[in-house]
């Protein structure tokens, strides 16, 4: 899924880095400029996972328009489309793409489709406790430890011996922390990583990604996956593999190639009819995420920035004369 995406990236000639080194944003997207015009509240709802960007885009785009009001909720990407729907949000920020589902009960709504803005990348970590000696995890390993179904058809995995590691680690059973069903980032990891089937009941639910992270940085034994944006100094973010040993660190350029195999894009969605403009406000919230500026919040809300021509293609999707 994701490599198809990254191959375009690639192409784009996003300037990647390799790992622990600084991520910068490409030099050929654009400048933001202020516009006139631009006034009144803006609403988002949606993405968990997302938060921390809004909150910092949020307040970026204060620094252009002093007097505009924007609130941010962030309960779970599964509360972006409700909430265009019943027009509460002007904003959809989602972990994952919409399901049909969602589609079809907006263009039920409005008879048109809504609108996905690409806003950053994210590698959805599997992290663990920073003491923690394990070099790195498969597909196949995450599953068993996370699903009770095992369609990867890996045996299970209770202890932290199970997954090979020795002395007093052996015996340990493994604390895993995930999200609850709300989330985007439960509904991609149950669809990517457990192949649709069920979570362990064992795993210990979670209301927000910082929960998770907070957990695993606490209990030494616990494994839990979230965005990584969220990384601390207390918790490691596992190399990952699609099988065997090879793994793979989740760093920008693995993300952007496709190497690292729980790389996704985040995104926004608009409500944008059809061969008309979005309304001032929302469009220019929208185009100052796609600049250089909103780039380099990403960077700061450790997340990896997407290229100009993908921020090229968005752009065009919220211009009046583009349709859905």
């Amino acid at each position: 899924m994701f490599k198809k995406l990254a191959v375009i990236l690639l192409a784009l000639s996003w300037v990647g880095t390799a790992y622990g080194e600084p991520v910068t944003v490409d030099s050929k997207l654009s400048t933001y400029s202020k516009q006139e015009g631009v006034s009144g509240s803006i609403s988002s709802v949606g993405s968990d996972t997302l938060n921390n960007l809004m909150t910092l885009w949020s307040e970026k785009f204060k620094q252009f328009y002093p007097n505009v009001n924007i609130q941010v909720e962030g309960k779970g990407s599964s509360t972006a489309p409700p909430a265009l729907i019943s027009a509460t949000a002007q904003l959809g920020p989602m972990s994952r793409g919409m399901k049909q589902k969602e589609i079809d009960a907006f263009e039920s709504k409005f008879g048109y489709k809504p609108t996905p803005i690409r806003v950053a990348v994210d590698a959805l970590a599997v992290f663990v406790n920073k003491d923690n000696p394990i070099k790195g995890l498969n597909m196949g390993q995450i599953d068993a430890l996370f699903s009770k179904s095992r369609r990867r058809g890996h045996k299970e995995i209770k202890t932290w011996g199970d997954l090979g590691i020795t002395g007093n680690w052996a015996d340990r059973p493994i604390s895993a922390y995930g999200r609850n069903s709300a989330s985007g980032t439960y509904g991609f990891f149950k669809k990517l990583v457990m192949k649709k089937g069920d979570y362990k009941d064992t795993v210990k639910e979670q209301p927000g990604s910082a929960s998770v992270v907070q957990s695993v940085s606490v209990d030494p034994f616990s494994a839990g996956y979230s965005g990584i944006g969220y990384k601390t100094s207390s918790v490691r973010a596992l190399p990952l593999a699609e099988s065997g040993t090879n793994f793979v660190e989740p760093s920008a350029e693995n993300s952007l190639t496709g190497e690292y195999p729980l790389a996704r894009f985040l995104y926004i969605y608009v409500n944008k009819a059809p061969g008309k403009s979005l309304d001032p406000l929302t469009r220019e919230f929208v185009t100052m995420i796609l600049s250089k500026e909103g780039q380099q919040v990403v960077v700061k809300g450790g997340y990896y920035p997407i290229a100009k021509a993908v921020t090229d293609e968005d752009l065009q999707k919220i211009s009046a004369v583009m349709t859905n």
